[in-house]
């Protein structure tokens, strides 16, 4: 499956069996378990998004880099500007190289924000504010 360039994902090629014997795999991985590597979300200067291909052709949308996010308010939903990432709770590292998931926390013209959606998956960051 290395020619797909992709991630694989489901059981390994040997595992035990209830006696302690190694059962060995009777097929080769199929292509509908592959899955996409992690599309790490950047803070940029403009929102970039491409198209994915996902299971049955439905055509998905990464989120690679971003600037805005929808921020939840008490008036209702806002377009703010990001303006940095504070933390993670992914990796420590995604705050210092700027990769936003769902669970990071954004500073945004508006204040402190907690990312409550998979950019990666969505096309967008929706946020509400801390």
């Amino acid at each position: 499956m290395s020619q797909f360039g992709v991630q694989l994902h489901g059981k390994p090629d040997t595992k035990n069996s209830g006696n302690g014997r190694r059962r060995l795999k009777f097929r080769d991985r199929r292509r509908s378990e592959v899955g996409n590597y992690f599309s790490a979300t950047k803070l940029s200067d403009s929102n970039i998004v491409s198209p994915v291909r996902r299971r049955g052709g439905v055509l998905g949308i990464k989120l690679k880099k971003a600037l805005f996010a929808n921020l939840l308010t008490k008036e209702g939903y806002k377009k703010a500007k990001i303006t940095g990432v504070l933390e993670s709770p992914d990796n420590r590292n995604f705050a210092r190289q700027s990769i936003i998931t769902k669970g990071s926390v954004i500073s945004t013209e508006l204040g402190k924000a907690v990312v409550v959606n998979r950019p990666g998956r969505e096309g967008a960051i929706n946020a509400r504010l801390e």
